[in-house]
């Protein structure tokens, strides 16, 4: 059976593989603010558990074309700072806001999964689910936040931020899943996989592979 990770973030990727697993890539190109504005008052989970189900759908008929026994696996973050959802700053200036607000403050980075089982290409199982996890920020100085925005990273991350990157430097600490901020939760993937009828070992890469 094919692992299927539904997204083009590279940290994903890397994480899954340095976990054992060997992703094939599909980027399901879903317009979050439509899908997003499609939704009638959504949690916060609700909201990010939908965009990884609506990418998730969006790539279907691709993998089930080009690996028709897969476990397809989408994921959505958005960071929750002062009550707000937000997402990937759309520009520098956004994100250097973003950052001198969460400077010495607290957010939570919830992080959505959505899990679909294809067999002879069908869709036979599926699920979601959800992980908050607490960020503490650091209080990195105005000439840090400029010179952190300046390199481009917090403008393609939930949140405008990183800790397997520059973003690592201005994060005091986390409370809850550190691969859950990363992008993809490990545990509850594993959960979501059992869920679905397959074992995470199963897709463990074999000595010589």
């Amino acid at each position: 059976m094919q692992f299927v990770l539904a997204s083009q973030s590279p940290a994903r990727l890397a994480l899954l593989r340095s976990a054992g697993l060997d992703p094939a890539v599909f980027v399901s190109g879903v317009d979050e603010d439509a899908v997003a504005a499609s939704l009638t008052d959504p949690s916060p989970p609700e909201l990010v558990a939908a965009l990884a189900t609506a990418k998730a759908e969006a790539v279907l008929d691709q993998v089930a074309a080009a690996h028709p026994d897969a476990v397809v696996v989408a994921c959505d973050s958005m960071l929750n700072i002062g009550g707000q959802m937000v997402g990937k700053p759309a520009s520098p200036d956004i994100a250097r806001q973003r950052w001198a607000a969460m400077a010495g403050t607290s957010g939570e980075l919830l992080t959505g999964h959505a899990v679909v089982r294809l067999d002879g290409g069908t869709r036979a199982k599926e699920t979601s689910g959800w992980e908050s996890t607490s960020v503490r920020f650091g209080t990195p100085s105005a000439e840090e936040i400029d010179a952190y925005v300046a390199t481009g990273e917090p403008l393609h991350v939930a949140g405008g931020f990183t800790i397997d990157g520059l973003g690592s430097w201005f994060v005091d600490g986390l409370d809850g899943g550190h691969t859950s901020v990363i992008g993809i939760s490990l545990p509850l993937t594993r959960r979501l996989l059992a869920e679905v009828g397959v074992s995470v070992v199963d897709l463990w890469r074999r000595p010589g592979s």
